[in-house]
């Protein structure tokens, strides 16, 4: 008998990620299969603060918070499948790899983001992930990451 997926709320992604506005950049993360896979929703808006800059006429959201996006889907999938809610996680980005932005991602568009661990286990620190941001099925980014996952003493 198979494990039902879990899914993590905007309550309970805060209780796990240390990220919070301008930066909390995943609003709900879905099929949530323990620490090999899950999907991140990020619903993009006019009102972030970046696309007050970039690019002033033509809002593009910067390939780096998509990448960022990814990280803390990641880290909220480990976060849920170990029960780490409330225990003041910090997450470090170690490396990206083969990272490529295929599509541009604006206001109005749901970036659906698919995450799956490479590498990593429970009571481990570093973990790798492959990622793919998606918009209607256009693939807007691909990349690979090893991140640290650092609980307080």
């Amino acid at each position: 008998m198979t494990e039902a997926l879990q899914s993590a709320d905007i309550q309970l992604i805060q209780r796990i990620l240390p990220h919070r506005y301008p930066f909390l950049l995943v609003d709900r993360v879905v099929d949530i299969d323990g620490t090999s896979s899950a999907v991140g929703i990020k619903n993009v808006s006019m009102n972030e603060p970046h696309f007050q800059g970039h690019f002033p006429g033509t809002p593009i959201m910067p390939g780096v918070t998509i990448v960022e996006a990814m990280a803390q889907t990641s880290a909220v999938m480990v976060g849920v499948a170990l029960d780490l809610a409330d225990k003041e996680m910090l997450i470090y980005f170690m490396s990206i790899d083969k990272c490529k932005f295929r599509r541009k991602v604006v206001p109005g568009d749901v970036l659906r983001m698919n995450l799956k661990t490479l590498r990593g286990k429970p009571g481990g620190k570093v973990w790798k992930f492959q990622g793919v941001a998606e918009v209607d099925g256009e693939m807007a980014a691909e990349a690979e990451f090893t991140a640290m996952m650092d609980l307080p003493a």
